[in-house]
């Protein structure tokens, strides 16, 4: 092999040090968002999940500098997040992590006595985020949807689900967080497509977990608020 050859390849190779270089490094900035929550957010990975929706809705853009992640456990409550979010999410180094957390707090009051009371609840919330923080997360909150959709308030935990997502959007005010307010959403729509005013089937498979509409109308707010985040 002559000289020429010879500075070829090496041309070559340091073209290709380069090149891998320039892809690790383009991999690296990807943007992880880890979505927190509950049953309601296991199910956001699965098809036609709100999770995998906006997936799909960023790929169809064009945008593919965001990784989504799921970390939701069903019958989670505020402090199972705050217990568990080392290893489920601290540990995966995210950018951005979602919480969407509450229906359980209040669901669980009424079905088997085992609840979160509202101070308590806003302590565990403020602890999650203010840990988050300290490792240079930055977070997203979100508020509780629904419990029966009725329009009317009428539903059974209507009272206490107002007054936590009430709570998340002073802690939002308070520590200037971004917020997708999915609750005061899910009333609106509720108001304009539940005519007869049914408590599920609408946005919810049973008054909780979301159908098809629901998925996409959560991955479709969730998203409107997460493209603003640097």
């Amino acid at each position: 092999m002559n000289i020429t050859n010879k500075l070829i390849w090496v041309f070559v190779f340091i073209g290709a040090l380069i090149l891998m270089s320039f892809i690790k490094d383009s991999k690296a900035k990807n943007k992880r968002i880890i979505f927190f929550g509950d049953s309601i957010t296991q199910m956001g990975v699965q098809p036609n999940g709100y999770i995998s929706m906006m997936k799909d809705m960023l790929a169809q853009q064009g945008i593919s500098n965001y990784d989504l992640m799921g970390a939701g456990i069903g019958g989670n409550k505020v402090y199972d997040l705050y217990l568990r979010m080392d290893s489920d999410v601290i540990e995966k180094s995210p950018d951005i992590v979602v919480i969407w957390v509450g229906v359980n707090d209040v669901w669980h009051k009424s079905m088997y006595g085992t609840g979160t009371d509202a101070d308590k609840f806003e302590k565990f919330y403020r602890s999650i985020i203010n840990k988050l923080q300290s490792n240079n997360i930055k977070v997203m909150l979100v508020t509780p949807t629904t419990i029966g959709e009725k329009n009317d308030y009428s539903n059974q935990q209507d009272g206490d689900l107002n007054k936590y997502a009430q709570i998340i959007r002073n802690i939002a005010k308070d520590l200037s967080l971004p917020l997708c307010d999915l609750h005061s959403v899910f009333h609106l729509y509720e108001v304009n497509n539940n005519a007869t005013n049914v408590d599920k089937g609408i946005l919810t498979l049973d008054g909780v977990h979301l159908n098809d509409v629901g998925n996409k109308l959560v991955s479709t707010e969730m998203w409107n608020v997460l493209k603003d985040i640097q």
